[in-house]
């Protein structure tokens, strides 16, 4: 009976890592172990991003304190939240007892009984909702981590794959698959990356709260089972060139977000357009064309499909969804911009703004005036633009 957990155990762990499953046909895995010669991607390595990841998390935390934030004071960002909702013991049990979003009927009831209208109310609870948001110095802050993590690794991986014959001609991917040599550079680069994501995924849950945040937390572990596939089963050249192309958008959006955060709208919308640009050619154009030509076709007709193969090509497919998702979200706000002449609000803005109808004061409640000015101009993003207008000077 002592020995019948252990076996449970050895079972699960067999059939998870079957070699039917995971090893294209007459691949085992004693075939793919290290050896004098060469060396291969080991399950164990993956450990690794776990202590990697906690690391990078702190780094970030030094790296916000004492780089970002300085730099942010730099630029005259103030450390100020939304305008706080006047305090009443009334609303604000409701917001946190009851609802942060009172329907129509409760509104009526609590203007009945504070004797305020239901437009003042709404206002009250925005502005309280408004209220939990961070700061622009604690966006500008994020943003500059995520843009020298990016900017480093694309780098990074620019200069590693221009080196290898893969780039240049994709079906190098799959010739001699699985028995291709991982070298240093490319371990490197696969468990930084992990560690990276791997760390972006724990800190979602502290970070800017963001209205995408299912999808966000979908792409996180798209991603890190994607890195983790194509790692174990020795896919790690086409999964370079997945990771590379990634990063290069990625680099644009986190620095334009920084120019919007700095009230730079010239250099905002100039990096915008870019972004824009880049991010649809990579991820509509280049991702599908290149990238899943390649996993698709070409290893079908170099190494053939087996289980794990239909997996991979799953995720990477449903990553094509979430481009799809998000250059719809791009391409709204581009059409925006040229109707306003600038960037406007991310329609995934976590703060609230509120209607030129709603600024205007209610005759009988002037007393009010302090709780009832909107919060207009302290809006965020976290994939694509957001803000209030913003000056070049």
């Amino acid at each position: 009976r002592k020995n019948q957990p252990r076996r449970k155990m050895a079972g699960i762990l067999a059939w998870f890592w079957n070699e039917r499953f995971w090893l294209p046909h007459n691949v085992t895995w004693a075939d793919l172990k290290n050896t004098d010669e060469a060396t291969f991607p080991q399950a164990e390595d993956l450990y690794l991003a776990f202590p990697l990841a906690f690391c990078i998390f702190m780094i970030r935390l030094v790296f916000e304190r004492f780089i970002a934030r300085p730099c942010a004071l730099g630029l005259k960002i103030q450390a100020n939240g939304p305008q706080k909702a006047q305090p009443n013991a009334i609303l604000e049990k409701v917001f946190t007892a009851i609802t942060k979003h009172p329907d129509e009927k409760r509104l009526e009831g609590l203007s009945k009984q504070l004797d305020w209208d239901v437009r003042t109310i709404q206002r009250w609870f925005r502005q309280r909702r408004n209220q939990e948001k961070p700061s622009t110095l604690t966006r500008f802050c994020e943003s500059m981590w995520r843009f020298t993590f990016y900017l480093y690794i694309f780098t990074y991986g620019v200069r590693f794959l221009k080196k290898t014959s893969w780039l240049w001609n994709t079906r190098e991917s799959w010739y001699n698959y699985p028995y291709q040599p991982l070298t240093a550079d490319l371990h490197y680069y696969y468990i930084v990356e992990l560690s990276f994501y791997l760390s972006l995924l724990f800190s979602q849950f502290t970070d800017i709260r963001r209205k995408d945040f299912l999808i966000m937390f979908l792409h996180h572990l798209a991603t890190l089972s994607l890195i983790t596939f194509s790692y174990v089963n020795n896919m790690v050249r086409v999964g370079t060139l997945v990771m590379c192309l990634h990063d290069a958008a990625d680099v644009l959006l986190e620095a334009a977000k920084m120019a919007n955060y700095a009230k730079c709208q010239r250099l905002c919308d100039l990096i915008f357009v870019m972004f824009a640009l880049v991010f649809i050619s990579t991820r509509l154009g280049i991702y599908p064309v290149w990238i899943l030509n390649t996993t698709l076709f070409e290893s079908w007709e170099i190494v053939g499909p087996y289980p794990s193969w239909w997996v991979f090509n799953f995720l990477l497919i449903l990553l094509q969804v979430l481009h799809s998702f998000w250059s719809y979200l791009i391409i709204k706000i581009a059409c925006k911009a040229i109707s306003k002449g600038k960037v406007s609000k991310d329609d995934r803005s976590d703060v609230e703004s509120s209607s030129d109808e709603d600024e205007e004061q209610p005759p009988t409640q002037k007393v009010h005036n302090s709780a009832t000015n909107g919060t207009n101009g302290a809006t965020r993003t976290n994939g694509y633009l957001s803000g209030a207008p913003c000056q070049d000077e």
